[in-house]
């Protein structure tokens, strides 16, 4: 079978071409992919090429297909796995395998290290690495890009489970946020930050009473309130507030008199800027734990921290760089359920956009840019499509349906998609 797909050959040379698969193994699965989440680690793995500590050596022979926020459904099924999966099922993978046998050792990755797998593609092989980790999961919700960003709505769910808590006269760690707390997310209305809104008040299992969602930007916060309004988190037992901390003299204090004076259990830091991580440290209760979230780029960044607290107050910080199978496995449970990380969409192409978005990744605003791998569609910012459809009605109706949900994409438009948009 043929398949068309955007590889890697070289430091930002990204190519678009169409080449045969080979037949697969009795140990492998042929999948169609119909979606992809281009992610800031593909710009990274594009840029810096066999430098890169998951990507092989050998690219300008053997170029390696990018993207590993995928889904799709199953084509064809190696003999060895016929028990466990079916054509048509569809999927989401967790890139992050370890094996030791794979091309590049344990840090082996659809998307950085093989030929014949990776998300920006039409069809793809999925491997016996992949399928003997457990890392091919079956997907039973609505629509495709939920599956598709299982792997962002990972790690939110990744950070809650990593944090911990003690009890007085003890050195155990219990595991998780703190039942019935109080929680701020600072820097918390980016697209994570939405998905990390709506996965803590969509739970069913553990929650904070308190959620405080800080930002510096007004319409930011006001987007964010009318996507997850307060009215909504009250319902299901949370007092969610929204703090713009750029117009307060006082930002610690004005948060600490949210919390009543007591600060937070639990804080996560969603920007890697020295204020905001020294803010949160300021803001912990006694045993409260700061995970930070936010990946900086600059391998010196620091900030301060109150060490009198570390020691007396048992403060403590954590830090989480994604989510691992577990954490894929409940994503895709609670989106089968009603959970929907629309929020962290704002832009919508087609696989010709690929190259030149994956390598700008970093200039262009907004968050995920969602890629329908078989459609030959330019990149273009759902807040734009009710423009653009003044002369395209392909937009004009894309326009339409998003409206039906507060300008967030959904089901309904990616249906629409995939029935009339141009084929790569």
């Amino acid at each position: 079978m043929k398949t068309k797909a955007v590889r890697l050959y070289g430091k930002k040379d990204l190519r678009l071409e169409e080449f045969e698969l080979p037949q697969i193994k009795e140990d492998e699965i042929l999948a169609k992919v119909v979606s992809d989440s281009i992610c800031m680690s593909s710009y990274k793995a594009a840029t810096q090429a066999t430098d890169h500590k998951r990507v092989p050596n050998n690219i300008s022979e053997e170029p390696i297909v990018i993207g590993h926020e995928f889904s799709g459904e199953i084509v064809e099924v190696g003999a060895k796995w016929q028990h466990k999966f079916k054509p048509g099922q569809k999927y989401s993978i967790q890139p992050a395998i370890y094996y030791e046998d794979g091309p590049v050792g344990i840090l082996s990755a659809p998307g950085y290290s093989y030929q014949h797998i990776g998300g920006d593609a039409t069809y793809v092989i999925i491997p016996k690495d992949v399928l003997e980790q457990d890392c091919l999961l079956a997907y039973d919700g609505p629509g495709f890009y939920p599956a598709s960003l299982s792997e962002p709505l990972s790690c939110v769910i990744g950070a809650m489970h990593a944090n911990y808590h003690t009890k007085p006269g003890s050195y155990i760690h219990e595991m998780e946020i703190v039942e019935g707390g109080k929680m701020a997310i600072l820097a918390g209305v980016g697209p994570m930050g939405l998905a990390a809104i709506n996965y803590v008040v969509s739970r069913e299992d553990r929650k904070p009473s308190l959620l405080v969602v800080t930002d510096i930007a007004q319409d930011r916060l006001d987007r964010a309130a009318e996507i997850f309004p307060v009215e909504w988190a009250k319902e299901k037992g949370i007092e969610l507030v929204y703090l713009n901390t750029g117009n307060v003299e006082d930002p610690v204090k004005a948060l600490k008199d949210v919390s009543s004076g007591e600060g937070y259990n639990d804080v996560f830091v969603f920007a890697p800027v020295t204020p905001v991580v020294e803010q949160g440290d300021a803001i912990l209760a006694h045993d409260g734990c700061l995970n930070f979230f936010a990946g900086p780029s600059d391998t010196e960044f620091s900030a301060k921290l109150n060490f009198y607290n570390v020691h007396y107050a048992y403060t403590h910080i954590v830090g989480t760089s994604g989510g691992n199978n577990d954490d894929m496995v409940e994503a895709l449970d609670v989106m089968s359920k009603g959970l929907d990380p629309a929020g962290l969409i704002t832009h919508i192409g087609g696989l010709n956009a690929v190259a030149e978005t994956t390598l700008n990744l970093p200039n262009i605003p907004g968050g995920k840019k969602l890629i329908y791998t078989h459609k030959n569609l330019p990149l273009v910012a759902i807040s734009d499509f009710a423009e653009r459809g003044k002369t395209e009605p392909f937009y004009a109706e894309l326009a339409d349906l998003v409206a039906e949900t507060k300008g967030l994409w959904n089901v309904k438009a990616e249906e629409y998609l995939l029935a009339n948009a141009p084929e790569i």
